[in-house]
């Protein structure tokens, strides 16, 4: 039975899919982009992909990477927009690593909206993503839906990115 018109079985992801995505990850680490290039006002996804040598925006997984270290791991099915969103977004929704790194550094506590609002907490936010804009980030294309969300956690206990990665919902 296929889901998301994977062609694999869950042994097949494992041990063969799963393991090739990340040596394609494990290659593009070795020559990030500064997450800088994603934070360049007026200069949209199509044109950043152009200047990164894309064809275009793309579906996969990324890393954020503090100096070499991988911090972080998240998938989109537009990875380039994506990043852009954890550069300059203005809510949770957009930066969400931008807005667990300003809860970290200054806790809040009730709804993350309320916590958006609080102007000592946007100082916070705003520290947190010109951090992040210091920082590197790595991607590779992974088309299948199914094989790209499985993938997330792989990579996240793979690359051991447990302070900033998390699963739980909300």
């Amino acid at each position: 039975m296929y889901i998301d018109d994977c062609q694999h079985s869950f042994e097949h992801l494992v041990t063969h899919v799963l393991p090739g995505h990340m040596e394609r990850l494990n290659h593009a680490l070795q020559s990030p982009w500064p997450a800088s290039t994603f934070a360049k006002p007026r200069i949209g996804p199509k044109a950043l992909a152009t200047t990164l040598g894309l064809v275009g925006d793309f579906s996969g997984c990324y890393v954020v990477l503090d100096s070499v270290r991988p911090i972080y791991v998240g998938i989109s099915r537009k990875v380039v927009s994506r990043l852009r969103q954890h550069m300059f977004g203005r809510t949770h929704f957009d930066a969400s690593l931008a807005y667990r790194m300003a809860q970290r550094h200054l806790p809040t506590k009730g709804q993350r909206t309320a916590n958006m609002e609080k102007p000592e907490f946007r100082v916070a936010f705003a520290d947190a993503q010109k951090q992040l804009r210091s920082y590197h980030v790595a991607a590779v294309p992974i088309d299948n839906s199914l094989e790209l969300h499985v993938f997330e956690p792989y990579a996240a206990m793979t690359l051991k990115t447990s302070d900033w990665n998390t699963f739980r919902t909300h």
